[in-house]
């Protein structure tokens, strides 16, 4: 039985919040803060994990999906960056996080002949032999003819030829939603919507921080030995509380990404081109592709980046240039945008900004990390763990976490292969079953009994027909949604994957989640008219020509706590 993360686990939580000194305080619920609370708490320390909105909020759940080195770091030479990313997909991919992890082939056009086949094929070449990369399989030259015949979409006149390599993806905001359970199954407190509004400090030190709980108001006196910050684009703001220089700035750079249905697009594999400004994906997402992304500077509202008309037209543009029929604006069901926390340097573009990362100590006791990228989150999770560890008073063992599989990771290959005989045993079609293994892993056993005492939830989501009932109420009582925007934009995809961005679904799981966690009609009915707010806000914002007014139209929306 895994973890759960229900009202009650919370409400324990918050009942017992500041009783004790602990060794670690983790702020901030992205991908990094996940693995912190769950490198620390392996490692025998008492941890507490807080997260000013959900799991995965702001740029953890807004990414493009992706595990990968990054081919466009091995062209700019960082090649210590993709041999160590190329490492952490290997681990994720056949250790840690099988379940949720997996290979992806892409296609690579090439536009010239002879030169850039030999420049390109040698940087493949080096990709998938650095860092373990060998766990997926080598690269191949295609000819023209042999790429038409994967991708028969393409236009024959953007490309020569192409190279076909692996590299692999996730479902990010559950992937970190995961890392938060593990923490939680190794002893840590992992609370979700409180916020740090100030530092606690004896002299120069920063011995804790105020915690206050975004639902009730409540704030806690959180006393610990050590602070780590790992707040992604809200760094500068934690460097604010401790009134000192910051040892670094964090530039934002917003990346937008469109899904259109798999049908617009006949690809047997996802593509990689690049463009002026970025490198063009577009990547396989169940029935959708997701196509991005855009890489601009954005200075605006940190909690809701928001899409605009030019970034949508960019996109577009940049794909209809390697498609025989090109996509308008009527084939997208979905676009999302997310910030990436970039270490700020010399360079004027977001785009030539390292993803390396960074840890300091601005004050003693508060620790804070910055940069990086998705992939390489478990070693940014070691290094803010051994520098807060070092001081304490006593030994504390190293990393654990290379070895340590995600919760549903154990089991998962077993029940995979016998997944004919699961899917006979609980009704359900072997695609289902399929699916379901890809998001919860071995976990889909907790789904299984809670069908078992209410088959109703085995039934589709009307409106959101690709998932069943018993996801959303699942949500709620083992994965720590508490609203009903969690379940529809992280839990579950339905806001990006569904042609009217859940609508139609929204009432339905509303329902389903409300006795769970306590809802009235009145709360009922906010929770939906919120989320519906925040669709309208979303396509107004989609509508503006500029990042000025996009942002204006966003924030139109207000966030449902607020509204309750």
């Amino acid at each position: 039985m895994s973890v759960r993360l229900d009202p009650a686990y919370r409400a324990s939580a918050l009942c017992t919040l500041g009783e004790d000194e602990i060794d670690v305080l983790v702020i901030g619920g992205g991908v990094v803060g996940a693995g912190a609370a769950l490198d620390a708490a392996s490692r025998g320390l008492s941890v507490t994990l807080v997260e000013a909105r959900d799991w995965a909020a702001g740029t953890s759940s807004r990414s493009s999906k992706l595990i990968h080195g990054g081919l466009r770091y091995l062209e700019q030479r960082d090649f210590a960056l993709v041999r160590e990313a190329l490492k952490e997909r290997g681990l994720l991919l056949h250790r840690l996080a099988p379940h949720l992890v997996r290979p992806v082939p892409f296609l690579f056009p090439l536009r010239h002949r002879v030169w850039e086949r030999a420049y390109v094929g040698a940087g493949v070449a080096l990709y998938d032999t650095m860092g373990g990369a060998r766990a997926l399989p080598a690269h191949r030259h295609l000819s023209r003819r042999a790429a038409l015949d994967l991708a028969p979409s393409l236009d024959p006149e953007a490309l020569t030829g192409a190279i076909r390599y692996y590299d692999a993806q996730v479902d990010d905001a559950r992937h970190t939603m995961m890392l938060a359970r593990t923490a939680a199954q190794h002893g840590a407190t992992v609370l979700n919507r409180t916020k740090v509004v100030g530092l606690l400090r004896d002299g120069v030190r920063v011995v804790g921080a105020r915690v206050r709980d975004v639902e009730s108001g409540a704030e806690y006196a959180v006393r610990a030995r050590r602070v780590i910050s790992a707040t992604g684009v809200w760094t500068d703001e934690m460097h604010e509380l401790t009134g000192l220089p910051s040892p670094f700035q964090v530039r934002m750079s917003k990346g937008v990404h469109l899904l259109v249905p798999r049908d617009r697009i006949q690809l047997e594999t996802g593509l990689i081109t690049t463009t002026e400004k970025s490198v063009l994906f577009v990547i396989p997402w169940g029935e959708h592709w997701i196509i991005g992304t855009t890489d601009t500077e954005w200075t605006l509202d940190r909690d809701h980046p928001a899409a605009s008309k030019s970034d949508v037209d960019y996109l577009l543009a940049r794909v209809n240039a390697v498609l025989r029929k090109p996509l308008t604006a009527d084939d997208i069901d979905g676009v999302y945008a997310g910030l990436r926390p970039l270490l700020s340097g010399e360079s004027d573009d977001t785009a030539r900004l390292s993803r390396e990362h960074a840890v300091a100590e601005p004050a003693p006791g508060l620790f804070v990390i910055a940069g990086g990228k998705y992939t390489t989150y478990r070693v940014m999770a070691a290094d803010v763990v051994d520098a807060a560890a070092r001081g304490l008073g006593r030994a504390v063992a190293p990393s654990v976490t290379e070895h340590l599989p995600i919760l549903g990771a154990v089991g998962y290959h077993e029940l995979r292969d016998d997944r004919e005989s699961v899917a006979q045993r609980h009704g359900l079609s072997v695609s289902t079953v399929e699916r379901l293994l890809g998001r919860y892993g071995s976990a889909i056993t907790d789904l299984f009994g809670l069908i078992e005492r209410e088959p109703r939830l085995a039934e589709p989501i009307p409106g959101a027909e690709g998932y069943l009932k018993v996801e959303a109420v699942y949500a709620v009582t083992h994965e720590g949604a508490l609203h009903l925007d969690d379940v529809l934009t992280r839990r579950t995809r339905i806001s990006i994957e569904a042609p009217d961005r859940g609508l139609a679904a929204a009432a339905e799981v509303a329902h389903l989640v409300a006795p769970h966690l306590g809802w009235g009609s009145g709360a009922l009915r906010r929770e939906v008219a919120c989320y519906r707010e925040r669709v309208h806000a979303e396509r107004s914002a989609q509508d503006a020509v500029n990042d000025d007014d996009a942002n204006a139209a966003r924030l139109t929306a207000p966030d449902v706590v607020a509204a309750t």
